[in-house]
């Protein structure tokens, strides 16, 4: 009873501080804004929109010059006051304008429609929705479909001119509907037509839309040619943002608004005092409410002493260590209890239960990074922060720091620990280590690998040391292809699921380090072919019968891995929405210059495509496996070890005979592939 006496009086002590209030920290050094600038919140169309959106008109002004936006980069909202009925509005890449229809806060999505078809019961159709680079809206991973219309299409029987079209269209006879003299059609996911289509019609355009009974029941598509498609565009399609990317996190936290200067770039967290700081507004001032209620209420000092008590009892019970909420995630995981595992089915929670690895304390880890310091910060790394840390036994090594205590990073977190720990190979990333379950956050440890990513040397900031000449670049997919190899090959099999240039890393020697296994999954031992779902992984690289089908099978990482040789025979990233329409998917592009003998339109000038012959053919020839890999059908794509052997043989300069020495491009039909792509992507766990 003492004991819980002199806890009180330490706790209302502490109470009483509350009271005073807390100083804003580093006032002195924090640039001043004119707050008046920005609206808390607006009514428009009947919505009630505020941060992150704002409206277009605004921008915060920094020490008296008007420099940033009041918001997310990219979510500035039009609302014309001066009609009756204002409609809320959000201009998009190319100045395209788009009807705001709802906003759901708690999911983080936005629903918009085409402005241009508001009104009218055949619609036309005359732009694709792009995404500006720098704005933080994404197309949601699922809900949302596609209506492809082609306009003005001349068909003959003659099929060297153009082809008949398939069955799937559906002829859109609206009356008012006129493009030009030709036909036109429309289809649900089908796609962008192959390049005899391109030829067929003048026009292609790609609206995504809501996935619904209206693009799937006889009934709706039956009427969608005759003017239903119309309902359906005026549905809208889902645009989600993420809160949690970035800086903003720590500044929302303490109660403060990101802002963005006009390029993109974080400019500052916007506390409520009129200043600018550079991460968060620091802790915040007790309310009236708060003093009351702990300086004077006596009810309220009843309430405390039970909660005292209980605290005092918990604490006695679990004396040994003290658990946050991720570790008691982590707790609840080891014990079968994850979403996942509960289902039954999946492998790799039911293997962290028994996970044989070294344990290393919170404070050691913390020591080795400078206490996470950002200067020792790496990147990010899919459901983390990476920092370079050192231990106190020399190794120089990355930590990853679990972003926050959300079930489906905590998933990725025992997903990826559980699965390193068994693998052994010179072309994965070496695990070191976690921390335990007992500890204050999840940390994982691995090798630190010093030369960076893949894409940071195709595409990113080491691109201008030009440190990749085409022997490197050979070499890099021979290793990857090996990692690969090895992880289909061992008992029972991993699919990787997320294999991008992001995540292969490049050590001193610039050997291969496969890495970041958050989205990895083990196969069942009862030879099943596939796992069935929900898709993941990064637009541009995610297989297309997987997003289909939701059937995950080895030849998902294969069509990945297509996307990392295009990349490495061209020095492009997988998606850029700069690139003309056609031509956004890497994928998609490689296919088609492949398939119309324009390989030297592909092939980065820089690596003496056409000037050496040995390094014309060995390009050649990857290309070739490429165009196998990325095939739409599965079924059509060689194994992984199949692959390897074919890198191997062009490797070695045709010494080894392999049936790649003599290179056929086949023109297949079952290479289409969409026009669009979400931006959002997985970070790597290094740079």
């Amino acid at each position: 009873m003492p004991l819980l006496i002199l806890l009180c009086v330490l706790l209302l002590a502490a109470g009483l501080e509350l009271a005073r209030g807390y100083p804003t920290a580093g006032a002195g050094d924090a640039r001043a804004y004119n707050s008046s600038m920005c609206q808390g919140s607006f009514a428009c169309g009947g919505l009630n929109i505020h941060y992150p959106f704002y409206l277009s008109n605004e921008s915060m002004v920094v020490d008296g010059v008007s420099q940033s936006y009041c918001g997310y980069p990219g979510m500035a909202v039009r609302c014309d006051d001066s009609r009756a009925n204002a409609t809320a509005t959000l201009r998009l890449a190319g100045g395209t304008n788009y009807t705001v229809l709802g906003i759901d806060y708690d999911n983080h999505t936005i629903t918009l429609a085409d402005a241009d078809v508001s009104n009218g019961v055949c619609p036309m159709v005359r732009h694709n929705v792009n995404i500006p680079r720098e704005a933080w809206l994404n197309f949601t991973p699922t809900g949302n479909s596609t209506i492809s219309f082609f306009l003005d299409c001349n068909f003959t029987t003659n099929v060297t001119v153009a082809p008949l079209p398939p069955p799937e269209l559906v002829p859109i006879n609206c009356t008012g509907f006129e493009r030009g003299r030709g036909s036109s059609f429309l289809a649900t996911q089908l796609g962008a037509p192959d390049g005899n289509w391109a030829r067929a019609c003048k026009e292609v355009y790609v609206a995504p839309v809501q996935t619904g009974e209206w693009l799937t029941s006889p009934e709706y598509r039956g009427r969608l040619g005759s003017g239903g498609y119309g309902d359906v565009l005026r549905r809208g399609f889902r645009l989600s943002w993420d809160p949690s990317a970035g800086p903003c996190f720590k500044c929302e936290l303490s109660g403060g608004r990101c802002s963005y200067d006009q390029p993109g770039g974080f400019l500052g967290c916007l506390c409520s005092d009129g200043r600018v700081r550079n991460m968060d507004c620091g802790p915040k001032k007790a309310s009236k409410k708060t003093i009351i209620a702990v300086g004077s209420s006596a009810a309220a000092l009843v309430l405390f002493v039970l909660l005292v008590v209980v605290l005092f009892l918990y604490i006695r019970k679990r004396r040994q260590y003290k658990m946050t909420s991720s570790s008691r995630l982590l707790k609840y995981s080891n014990s079968g209890g994850t979403p996942r595992s509960r289902g039954g089915s999946d492998l790799e929670s039911s293997s962290v239960h028994n996970l044989q690895t070294h344990h290393f304390a919170y404070e050691e880890l913390e020591e080795a990074t400078g206490g996470f310091s950002d200067t020792r910060e790496l990147g990010d790394g899919g459901f983390g922060t990476v920092y370079k840390g050192q231990l106190r036994d020399g190794r120089v090594v990355a930590v990853k720091r679990l972003y926050n205590n959300g079930s489906r990073h905590v998933e990725q977190f025992l997903n990826e620990a559980a699965i390193l720990s068994r693998l052994r190979h010179p072309n994965l990333v070496t695990f070191y280590g976690c921390t335990s379950s007992r500890s204050r956050e999840l940390l994982l440890v691995y090798e630190y690998v010093p030369n960076g990513t893949v894409a940071d040397h195709l595409q990113g900031h080491r691109a201008v040391e030009r440190a990749l000449p085409w022997p490197l670049r050979l070499n890099v997919a021979v290793e990857a292809a090996a990692a690969l190899a090895y992880l289909h090959a061992i008992d029972p099999p991993v699919v990787h699921r997320d294999v991008k240039t992001t995540n292969i890393l490049l050590d001193a020697d610039f050997h291969v380090k496969v890495a970041d296994f958050g989205l990895s999954r083990l196969f069942p031992l009862d030879g099943a072919t596939h796992v069935s779902t929900a898709p993941q992984g990064t637009p541009g690289y995610v297989d297309p019968e997987y997003h289909q089908c939701y059937q995950l099978t080895d030849r998902s990482d294969v069509y990945s891995f297509g996307v990392v040789l295009a990349e490495l025979i061209s020095s492009k990233p997988a998606v850029d929405v700069t690139r003309d329409r056609d031509e956004i998917n890497l994928a998609a592009m490689a296919v088609g210059m492949i398939q119309r003998s324009e390989l030297d339109q592909l092939v980065d000038a820089e690596l003496g495509y056409g000037s050496d012959e040995a390094t014309t053919r060995a390009v050649t020839m990857v290309a070739e496996l490429a165009f196998r890999c990325l095939q739409q059908n599965s079924e059509m794509r060689p194994p992984i070890r199949e692959v390897l052997d074919g890198l191997r043989g062009i490797q070695e300069g045709g010494t080894k005979e392999t049936k790649y020495d003599v290179v056929v491009i086949p023109r297949s039909p079952n290479t289409v592939h969409a026009p669009w792509d979400s931006m959002s992507t997985t970070p790597s766990i290094s740079q």
